[in-house]
């Protein structure tokens, strides 16, 4: 080749070291670089014939090995879970803009397959402002032959954490080109296992992704093999047909194996991708605005849709208002029912008792509904949004205090504040402890309970006694705008999940922008997808008396814009692995 490839790795979050080739670029006038992502149990080696190929000198390339796979860490076919490979790439981009230079903004995606499924979930839940991507054969939906296999192993995960599956494609199944296919049989970096949580996992992100694929607003091009027997075409064009970016297009290559980018005759696929990528990065990025996303599009009618009674003599209804009543009668029984029933199933007193997670009923039938309530798909990723944001709070409090500023810590929104408390403990013997902490909650019920958490949370005086609670409105500009002392690290955790106006989270972002200094850090929460809507809507009361609890799930493109808007730039996030709540670390900009 006449790039050759030098080899390079970077540490992931819990340690792990995933191997990446680099391409650097020959032209005179780099203009970016494109990242390979490999299909399932292979790695970025079979990728590197695309840097030759596609004959594009003034771009630089990386083709990672995804962890288990290749030179990377990490037992063959297997990750904690599927969502670990989207921060793996999100990892890897800012390794990439700190090692080589590269901004996320000057990159484009080559992804094929089981990568190209990772570079959606990517694309999706941390939505870069990259140039495009071009997705080769995505297995959103891989054929598995046997009859219940999905159903059988998820059966079997229950009782056994590692359980293990041979694929069944061989390389007479991938390509026509008789030397991929050599290579394939031969190569001793290819394993065909993969753990059946990662084939799960792969299954339900893909579902995910597909239902909600009106959220990814990136340039896309999708290639698609005729005669591709791994994976179903019927879902590819159904998540094609979603896309909302009008520079999208597709490809249906006739006669093509899954292989995709690999097959005997893949010249007809590069020129496509040629033309798709000089086309990006030609021009400026077309961003499509989502500010207004409030007012119109799929998420506003769909939340429109939901606050909408339905008839009150249909099916429907009845339905739901039979799963009211039992509720109302669950509560009865369970203690984490009666707060929701009590208090709101949005409110403060209600994400105390997630927070705790104990089923603490009288009754043993009342503490099994407090189990099976508590332990909820939409609950489990508020305990997982809370991990996230003690994580990112510590990091945000070490940051300030390594650049030598003073840790004046504000959050407009607390509830009780346990969340924030418990970072605050972790931090009590530690010189990054904060000078001041306000915490603020509209609610008198949350300020008398949060007031009495400080004293069992906080034992220290000298911390204590920089902790105050108060009574605050997290939507009133001219308040967050007179903070004092002017708030170093603002933190915002739940709230604008709650109110699907853009109107009020700009004039709260606004307000808490005037009053924070360039530098100064933010620390929110966002929902950009969530599998419960009609439940929540049709089954659960709002804290707001009379007002159902209808949820408009905010895209993060939508979330990034609306920090740009205000002043803030994004420095990292976490997510969980369903993909529900992100947890977003912004820095305030100069204006």
């Amino acid at each position: 080749m006449s790039r050759p490839a030098q080899s390079h790795a970077f540490v992931a979050h819990d340690g792990q070291r995933i191997a990446y080739r680099h391409w650097p670029a020959t032209g005179d006038v780099p203009k970016g670089a494109v990242l390979l992502f490999h299909r399932g149990h292979e790695h970025g080696g079979r990728m590197a014939h695309l840097v030759e190929e596609l004959d594009l000198p003034d771009l630089a390339f990386f083709a990672w090995d995804a962890r288990g796979h290749g030179l990377s860490d990490g037992e063959r076919g297997d990750a904690p879970d599927f969502a670990t490979y989207a921060r793996d790439v999100q990892s890897l981009v800012e390794h990439i803009e700190d090692q080589h230079g590269t901004s996320v903004a000057d990159l484009l995606v080559v992804a094929q397959s089981v990568g190209a499924v990772v570079a959606t979930c990517w694309l999706h839940d941390y939505a870069p402002p990259v140039r495009g991507a071009i997705l080769a054969a995505p297995a959103f939906r891989v054929k598995l032959y046997v009859p219940l296999a999905l159903p059988a192993l998820r059966l079997a995960t229950r009782f056994r954490d590692r359980v293990f599956v041979k694929s069944y494609v061989r390389s007479s199944l991938l390509t026509h080109d008789l030397d991929r296919r050599r290579g394939y049989d031969s190569d001793p970096l290819i394993s065909r296992q993969i753990s059946a949580r990662i084939l799960i996992g792969l299954r339900d992100t893909s579902d995910r992704l597909v239902a909600d694929a009106a959220t990814i607003d990136t340039p896309i091009q999708l290639l698609l093999s005729g005669r591709d027997v791994v994976v179903e075409r019927k879902v590819q064009q159904r998540f094609f047909a979603r896309l909302p970016h009008p520079d999208k297009e597709c490809h249906r290559l006739e006669g093509f194996f899954h292989d995709t980018l690999g097959e005997r005759d893949r010249h007809l696929a590069l020129a496509p991708m040629q033309r798709f990528i000089r086309r990006q990065f030609s021009r400026p990025s077309q961003a499509l605005s989502r500010l207004d996303a409030d007012l119109g599009g799929n998420g506003c009618a769909e939340a429109e849709a939901l606050a909408r009674p339905l008839p009150k003599s249909g099916i429907k209804q009845r339905y739901w208002q039979l799963l009211r009543k039992a509720l109302q009668q669950g509560a009865r029984l369970s203690n984490s029912l009666k707060v929701g029933v009590d208090h709101g199933f949005d409110s403060g007193s209600m994400l105390d008792q997630v927070y705790r997670n104990r089923p603490d009923s009288p009754s043993r039938l009342g503490r099994l509904i407090d189990r099976v309530y508590l332990n909820a798909i939409g609950w489990r990723g508020i305990r997982q949004r809370r991990v996230h944001l003690e994580a990112l709070i510590e990091q945000a409090v070490r940051e300030l205090r390594h650049n030598g500023q003073q840790v004046h810590l504000v959050d407009i929104a607390a509830g009780h504040g346990r969340y924030i408390l418990s970072a605050l403990a972790a931090l009590a013997n530690a010189s990054e402890a904060p000078d001041s902490v306000l915490l603020r909650d509209y609610s008198a019920t949350n300020v008398a309970a949060g007031q009495a958490l400080i004293k069992e949370m906080i034992p220290s005086q000298p911390l204590a006694q920089r902790v105050r609670f108060e009574a605050g409105d997290a939507f009133d500009r001219a308040s967050l705008a007179s903070l004092t002392p002017a708030p170093t690290l603002a933190v915002v955790s739940g709230l604008y999940e709650l109110y699907p106006d853009n109107a009020r989270v700009r004039a709260s972002l606004s307000g808490l922008a005037e009053a924070m200094a360039p530098g100064a850090l933010l620390v929110v929460t966002n929902q950009p997808w969530h599998p419960q809507l009609s439940f929540i809507a049709r089954a659960l009361s709002s804290h707001r008396e009379g007002e159902p609890w209808v949820m408009r799930c905010r895209s993060q493109v939508e979330m990034r814009q609306l920090l740009a808007a205000c002043g803030f730039a994004i420095v990292t996030q976490r997510i969980d692995p369903w993909g529900i709540f992100s947890v977003i670390l912004a820095r305030r900009i100069s204006p």
